[in-house]
């Protein structure tokens, strides 16, 4: 009998540099998405406690005013913040696909956890992030990207991993693939439109490539009461509006349910359906 399963992806603006309150959304998600009858969430990449964007400031006092913030807010693979979102998976019954800054000593890593409906928990850090995120992150060890899941094979790489051909040895294996976007930020001379389609374009080829379903969760930026002005052009905002859009994609490249609108927060649901042999996906439902 093939296998369906109900998958979901989070479109959200983070709580940025909040840990506690991050959690309880993040929380909130796997409970939605329990509820909502799935066995799969896929967060965004770095979602606690969200992307760094001060990095793509022009002035240097905006670093200095963050970085330790980001710090102390990052969370510990095996700190009690993590363990409140296992036991959550665990009592939803829920595969959770989290992006986190994951704090060791003084070093941050770009980092994906895969938590299990058992509470089981496996961390895999991004092995080398772009040279600008590099400002924050440390370098990770390269591991596997494939996890042989009671779900079939499920796959996830972080945002510009997907441009780096190297990064994806492991793409034949896949069954289904986690894209963890960021989010982007629009700058004022760049139209919601451009950044819409980066994080899509990008997962339609994946998609297509490896023929594979994927999961692109995505946040939403920028942060709720935090908007900067160009010093150069004050009448224009740096940062303002975008993020992209959640998507679920066949392996044909095509969306499996219509995306929610760009802004709005919530999940996306899809069904998924494993033919017998576990090889790859083919049949897909949209789920209602």
């Amino acid at each position: 009998m093939p296998i369906q399963i109900r998958a979901a992806a989070v479109q959200a603006e983070p709580a940025w540099l909040h840990l506690p309150a991050g959690v309880a959304q993040t929380i909130g998600f796997i409970e939605d998405a329990g509820a909502g009858g799935a066995q799969l969430v896929a967060f965004p990449e770095v979602f606690l406690p969200g992307y760094p964007w001060w990095l793509w400031l022009n002035s240097v006092d905006w670093g200095s005013e963050f970085r330790s913030r980001y710090l102390a807010n990052s969370m510990t693979r095996d700190g009690a913040e993590m363990a409140a979102i296992a036991d959550a998976a665990q009592w939803a019954q829920v595969r959770v696909v989290l992006g986190f800054a994951e704090r060791a000593g003084d070093e941050i890593y770009m980092a994906q956890a895969m938590i299990g409906p058992d509470g089981q928990v496996r961390v895999a850090r991004k092995q080398r992030p772009t040279p600008l995120e590099r400002e924050v992150f440390a370098d990770g060890v390269a591991p596997s990207v494939v996890y042989h899941t009671e779900l079939g094979r499920v796959g996830v790489l972080g945002g510009a991993d997907h441009l780096c051909p190297d990064r994806r040895v492991d793409l034949w294996r896949e069954q289904v693939h986690v894209a963890a976007f960021s989010g982007f930020t629009v700058y004022h001379e760049v139209g919601d439109d451009v950044v819409v389609a980066v994080n899509s374009t990008v997962a339609e080829q994946y998609a297509r490539e490896g023929g594979v379903v994927v999961i692109a969760p995505t946040a939403l930026v920028p942060m709720t009461g935090w908007s900067v002005v160009d010093a150069r052009s004050p009448q224009h905002l740096l940062l303002s509006g975008g993020g992209g859009v959640a998507r679920i994609l066949g392996p044909d490249g095509r969306d499996l349910a219509p995306p929610l609108p760009p802004g709005k927060s919530g999940l996306l649901f899809a069904d998924l359906v494993l033919d017998e042999s576990g090889n790859r996906w083919t049949d897909m439902r949209v789920a209602g």
